[in-house]
């Protein structure tokens, strides 16, 4: 049976809404009904061309649905389960795996070479970020499913595969904030307005939130913001203004641009740490003298997904959802159809709302 997906036909090219045609699952392999799916800044960054992967493709990578066939050798999750797709699992056995550090998994993308599924004129389709997830239905590896736990909304638990991870895991893991630290986080998009709420659980005393849209104030403080500043030239100056004109002990950059990361590390106190998770093209370059490294002492880091190890970091999120620390739903500014992708886009582009999510 046919279901309806979200194609990339080429880099550049506009989406096209149309109808595929899915496998059976195979050996280890997991077929699903899609409850949501996130619209992520990184979709974007696949249309584009910033972030490399084979086309034509089913994009969407942040999503949450109900199991409805497995294949065998899987016994992790059963049809009838609810699940969250992992969109980078990790392989186990290259370097990074075996230090740890599976967030770096050279081996995580690997699945994005292979043909996913078919266009009803037969063309063949990749499965973008190795889930599928703009799609009524997708078939992924076992390894890209992660079971739900309980007490979690299944359609708000599809911002747990992605935006929510990022957010949480740049604080509590890369940044590692603690309790009374001030913090300053760039970008009150999806991922950041998840940062903001992952800096007020750890604690944060002061939680500026930096945008260009005055519009995304009200969004902000509802996630934890203490302060907003609207982004411009003097950005650097009203932060140190705001903590005695020291900066913040942390600030995280969730835009990837050169100017903001810049602006990010101006606004960290002497001996702070500046945490990038946005990811920019190759062509954003970013510039720092010999002596401000030395003299400011502060450390400079990326953050690949969170530094979250999923299968860790899942029951944790869960639990705070389930305790009313994590508010999944305000994260949320709009509920959109699957024909919805487009405008999404050109909001997320335009720099309007946080995430909007797909409703299946």
């Amino acid at each position: 049976m046919a279901v309806r997906a979200a194609v990339l036909p080429a880099i550049g090219a506009p989406l096209e809404i149309t109808r595929i045609e899915l496998p059976e699952p195979g050996p280890g392999q997991v077929r699903l009904r899609l409850a949501a799916a996130g619209v992520c800044h990184s979709d974007l960054s696949l249309t584009n061309g910033t972030m490399r992967v084979p086309v034509p493709a089913v994009l969407g990578h942040e999503g949450a649905g109900t199991v409805l066939a497995v294949g065998e050798g899987v016994g992790h999750v059963a049809p009838g389960d609810h699940v969250v797709l992992n969109w980078a699992p990790a392989c186990g056995s290259c370097h990074a795996c075996s230090l740890g550090e599976v967030w770096l998994c050279a081996n995580a993308l690997d699945g994005a070479a292979n043909v996913h599924a078919r266009t009803v004129d037969g063309v063949e389709l990749h499965p973008g970020l190795n889930v599928a997830a703009f799609a009524e239905e997708t078939v992924v590896a076992a390894s890209c499913v992660l079971p739900l736990p309980e007490g979690v909304p299944l359609t708000d638990a599809a911002l747990l595969g992605c935006a929510v991870l990022t957010g949480y895991g740049a604080i509590h893991h890369s940044a590692k904030v603690r309790p009374g630290e001030t913090v300053a986080v760039f970008g009150a998009g999806g991922v950041g307005l998840a940062t903001l709420q992952a800096a007020r659980i750890a604690g944060a005393e002061r939680i500026i939130a930096v945008d260009v849209s005055p519009a995304k104030e009200d969004l902000a403080r509802a996630a934890g913001a203490t302060d907003y500043v609207v982004a411009s030239a003097t950005t650097p100056r009203e932060i140190r203004a705001l903590t005695g004109k020291q900066g913040v002990d942390v600030s995280v950059e969730c835009v990837g641009r050169a100017v903001t990361i810049r602006a990010a590390w101006e606004s960290t106190r002497r001996g702070g740490r500046t945490t990038v998770v946005g990811i920019g093209g190759k062509e954003e370059q970013v510039t720092f003298n010999a002596l401000e490294i030395f003299h400011w002492g502060r450390t400079l880091s990326g953050c690949v997904y969170g530094d979250c190890d999923p299968a860790r970091d899942l029951p944790v999120l869960a639990d705070h959802v389930r305790t009313g620390r994590l508010d999944l739903g305000a994260l949320v500014t709009e509920r959109i159809a699957l024909d919805g992708i487009p405008a999404a886009f050109e909001n997320m582009t335009a720099g309007k709302g946080g995430r909007s999510l797909v409703v299946f």
